[in-house]
């Protein structure tokens, strides 16, 4: 299980998520763990309400990979149903909340790994370096960190968050309709380590 964390709001943690579970090899299932701004469902095109009796709705973009929307509520916590994903047979990428509270958190504890997200500025970048600081407090791997709307990695980067910069997204109007956003997130999802991909 991957956690795609950073810790801005709008930093591009949903379209990053949406955008890698695609990218895969095989079977993902992209899931949504900001219970409070639910929006991988919205950018998927799927609806909100929960799958019956599957893992997530089917993706309308015709790959092997499912959305699961976040629970309206979780009266059993998040991280119970974080947990019972793992058995899902493919890649789970989870959609975490921003910040660095108690929500942030769950889904890190949870999670095999993070991936950061963030974009190129330095207000953007001190967040991601306290999610990645906040994940290692956990005992969670930092595999390496994603930078959106950016087309080169400024100088360090990968010294300010601790991991390796795997991979820069250009800016576009519509990110899962540009080609070339398509090629960075098949770029990222070739960088990340095997275990990852497994």
């Amino acid at each position: 299980m991957l956690a795609i964390a950073g810790g801005k709001g709008g930093s591009g943690k949903t379209t990053t998520t949406l955008g890698l579970a695609r990218a895969l090899d095989g079977p993902a299932l992209a899931v949504d763990a900001d219970c409070d701004l639910p929006n991988l469902h919205s950018l998927a095109g799927v609806p909100r309400d929960p799958p019956g009796g599957s893992p997530g709705h089917p993706d309308p973009d015709g790959r092997e990979t499912l959305i699961r929307p976040a629970p309206r509520n979780a009266p059993d916590g998040i991280g119970n149903r974080l947990r019972r994903l793992a058995d899902f047979g493919g890649r789970v990428l989870v959609d975490c909340p921003a910040g660095a509270g108690p929500d942030a958190a769950v889904p890190l504890r949870v999670a095999d790994a993070v991936l950061l997200v963030a974009t190129p500025c330095v207000p953007a970048l001190r967040d991601a370096a306290k999610t990645a600081a906040m994940a290692r407090a956990l005992g969670t791997r930092v595999v390496g960190a994603v930078l959106v709307r950016a087309r080169i990695e400024p100088p360090g980067v990968a010294d300010l968050l601790g991991c390796p910069v795997l991979a820069t997204v250009p800016p576009a109007a519509t990110p899962l309709e540009s080609p070339a956003v398509s090629r960075a997130y098949d770029g990222l999802a070739r960088s990340l380590p095997d275990r990852q991909k497994a």
